[in-house]
C-alpha cells in the first residue's frame, strides 16, 4: 500500500519523504490555508522534490470551471493530479480529463455508489473519507470493503485512496482490506513508530551500551 501525506506543510513533507514514507501528497484548500503560503508557490515547492502524485483540488462548482483550473494546475508540476469533488459536474470534468490522459482524484466520497460512479467516469483515484463516517456513527472501513469488492468484481482501474485517516488503526485496517493508498496526516505517520515496548527496548539498549563506551 502506498502512503500519501495529507498536508501542505513543506517541512513535514520533507521529513517524511526522507524516511521513505511519502509516495505522494494530497492537498486541499483548507490545508493550503493552514500553511499560510501562496497556493501555487506551495504546490511548486512540493513538486520540486516529491516525484509521486500531488493532488491539487479545484474549487469551481461547474465542469468548465474545473477544467479551466486543471489547465492551470497542470503547469505547476509534471506529477499533478486534479482533485475534483463528487458531483454531476465533477464527473463530467473527470470523464473529460480521463479521456485526455490527465489523472484525477475524486474527493469527499462517502458511499460505494459514489465510488462506482467515479470509476465509471474514469477517475484515477477515489477518496472515501473514513474518519468522517466514523464521526457520524458509521464504520468507515465497511465502505472500503464494499468498494474493494465492487472494483475487484469489474476490474476497475480506479485506485482506492483512503482519506480522513484519524489513527494508525485506520491505516492498518485499510492495508488489511487491500486499499491501494492511504493519505495520512504527519501526526499519524509519527504515531506508527510508537509502541511502549519499542520505547522501553531502545531505552534499555542505550543504558547497556554505556558499558562499551570509553571514558
Amino acid at each position: 500500500m502506498k502512503f500519501f501525506i495529507d498536508t501542505a506543510d513543506i517541512d513535514a513533507i520533507k521529513d517524511a519523504y526522507e524516511m521513505g514514507l511519502v509516495d505522494g501528497v494530497t492537498t486541499n484548500p483548507s490545508l493550503i490555508k493552514q500553511s499560510g503560503r501562496d497556493h501555487e508557490e506551495t504546490i511548486r515547492d512540493i513538486a520540486s522534490f516529491v516525484p509521486g502524485p500531488i493532488s491539487v483540488e479545484t474549487i469551481s462548482s461547474t465542469a468548465q470551471g474545473m477544467l479551466d483550473e486543471a489547465d492551470i494546475y497542470q503547469t505547476w508540476g509534471h506529477n499533478i493530479v486534479i482533485k475534483i469533488v463528487m458531483s454531476p459536474e465533477g464527473m463530467q470534468a473527470v470523464k473529460y480529463l480521463s479521456a485526455k490522459g490527465i489523472k484525477t482524484n475524486v474527493t469527499v466520497t462517502f458511499t460505494a455508489a459514489q465510488a462506482l460512479i467515479a470509476a465509471k467516469a474514469g477517475a484515477t483515484y477515489i477518496s472515501p473519507f473514513v474518519g468522517r463516517l466514523d464521526d457520524i456513527g458509521h464504520n468507515g472501513m465497511d465502505l472500503i470493503k464494499q468498494i474493494r469488492t465492487i472494483y475487484d468484481h469489474y476490474s476497475f482501474q480506479t485506485k482506492i485512496l483512503v482519506a480522513s485517516v484519524r489513527n494508525p488503526i485506520h491505516l492498518l485496517d485499510a492495508a488489511m482490506i487491500g486499499a491501494d493508498v492511504a493519505t495520512v496526516p504527519p501526526k499519524i505517520l509519527q504515531q506508527l513508530f510508537k509502541h511502549p515496548l519499542t520505547d522501553k527496548g531502545i531505552e534499555q539498549f542505550l543504558v547497556d551500551s554505556k558499558a562499551f563506551q570509553k571514558t
